[in-house]
């Protein structure tokens, strides 16, 4: 009677198998496929012209090496986040998959159309340490080509909206605790700030490329959030309601 009742309470999502949750993922999974593959074709082409991306408050801003961590960090930042609301919760899962989509298909976009490069690199490490080679590294990895608007920026700002515009109750009907959601709130927020300064402390982006990152995902975070403009709708996952004996007649 009383998992009855629990999954009376459960919803859409109560119950879904591992085999639902990849078909739930399956779309967002082959558009990272798609997208890779174009980013991987447009950092190997050359081109005859870019467009050096720089500001003044650039020569500002001091190259701080230590700074790679939160950089790197954006990596397990975005997928494990993506992960938890697919498990979780099927709605905020579309929202962050709307908005990420969206951002990555105008980075494309405009990395085809406009070619732009930096040059804002330093020519030799002001010292030999840990962190310098990290950078290095990542340097050697990813050129200083079609940079703008920056996805680090726009991911890590989409993360934080999540955050704050779930409600953090799952699909199986359970809200997580204040505290449990005031904690992480606070921790993506500080984390998506850090990786945000990151991208212009180690010299990996401009400052013109977090700003426009920032004014494109205000604009997607309207669409998605405002509009409810979504690729695909959620309930794809809902399930028979249950009820207790004692409710059928």
């Amino acid at each position: 009677m009383k998992k009855r009742i629990e999954r009376a309470k459960g919803g859409r999502f109560a119950g879904a198998s591992l085999s639902d949750r990849i078909r739930l993922a399956r779309p967002m999974f082959f558009y990272m496929i798609a997208y890779l593959i174009s980013f991987s074709l447009i950092e190997h082409w050359n081109r005859l012209h870019y467009t050096v991306i720089h500001t003044g408050i650039d020569d500002m801003i001091p190259f701080t090496p230590v700074f790679v961590i939160p950089y790197l960090l954006w990596f397990p930042y975005v997928l494990c986040f993506g992960l938890f609301l697919l498990k979780y919760n099927e709605e905020a899962y579309h929202r962050l998959a709307t908005t990420l989509a969206f951002g990555m298909t105008v980075f494309i976009f405009v990395s085809v159309i406009f070619p732009n490069i930096h040059l804002m690199r330093p020519e030799t490490m002001p010292a030999d340490n840990v962190f310098t080679r990290m950078v290095s590294m990542l340097y050697m990895a990813d050129t200083p080509t079609n940079l703008t608007p920056s996805i680090h920026v726009f991911n890590s700002l989409a993360i934080i909206a999540s955050a704050w515009n779930w409600d953090w109750r799952t699909d199986a009907g359970h809200v997580f605790t204040s505290k449990v959601r005031g904690f992480w709130r606070f921790f993506l927020t500080v984390l998506g700030l850090m990786i945000t300064l990151s991208t212009m402390l180690i010299k990996q982006h401009s400052f013109s490329d977090v700003v426009i990152a920032a004014g494109l995902f205000l604009f997607t975070y309207v669409l998605v959030y405002r509009f409810d403009f979504l690729f695909i709708r959620g309930n794809r996952l809902r399930r028979p309601v249950l009820r207790p004996r004692s409710a059928r007649s």
